[in-house]
C-alpha cells in the first residue's frame, strides 16, 4: 500500500501572497481585545492580482491568510520531512480554540498531516504579517542552520 504522505501534495497553511498557487484560506479581523485570528472562508479562492489589490494599501498578506502547495525543501521552515513551524506552534502556542474550525484544506494540509487537531486548535491566530509580541516572533522565526 503506498504511503500517504508521499502520495497527496500537502499544502501550507501559511503560503505568501507571491507563490503561484496560493489560495485565500481566510481573512484576518481584529478583535475588540486587540488581537487578530482568521475568519475561514467556506472554499478555496485563488489570490489574483485583482483580489490582492482589494487589500491596498495593505498587502494582500496582512489581511488575507494564505494557502498554497507546500514549498517542501524550498522553505526555511521545512526540516527535510516535517515543518518545524507547525512544530513550534503545537508546542509552544496555547490553544485559540476548544475545537477545530470548519476548514477546506484539513484533508491535505501538511500541519493537520503532521501535527493533527493539536495544530487546528492554534491555526486561527497564526497571520502571515503580523508582529504581534515577542513570543508569536520567537515561533515563527525560522531555526538556525
Amino acid at each position: 500500500m503506498a504511503d500517504p504522505e508521499t502520495t497527496v501534495a500537502r499544502s501550507c497553511p501559511s503560503a505568501q501572497p507571491g507563490m503561484s498557487d496560493a489560495v485565500v484560506l481566510g481573512v484576518v479581523e481584529t478583535g475588540a481585545d486587540g488581537r487578530q485570528r482568521v475568519a475561514y472562508v467556506e472554499a478555496p479562492v485563488p489570490l489574483t492580482p485583482e483580489l490582492a489589490a482589494i487589500a491596498a494599501p495593505a498587502s494582500a498578506g496582512k489581511v488575507l491568510r494564505l494557502a498554497a502547495k507546500c514549498a517542501g525543501g524550498q522553505c526555511a521552515h521545512f526540516d527535510g520531512h516535517d515543518c518545524s513551524l507547525v512544530k513550534r506552534v503545537a508546542s509552544m502556542l496555547p490553544e485559540a480554540a476548544r475545537k477545530a474550525p470548519p476548514c477546506f484544506l484539513r484533508r491535505t494540509c501538511r500541519w493537520f498531516t503532521q501535527e493533527g487537531v493539536d495544530a487546528c486548535f492554534r491555526c486561527e491566530m497564526i497571520v502571515t504579517e503580523f508582529k504581534p509580541n515577542p513570543r508569536l516572533n520567537a515561533v515563527a522565526a525560522p531555526p538556525e542552520v
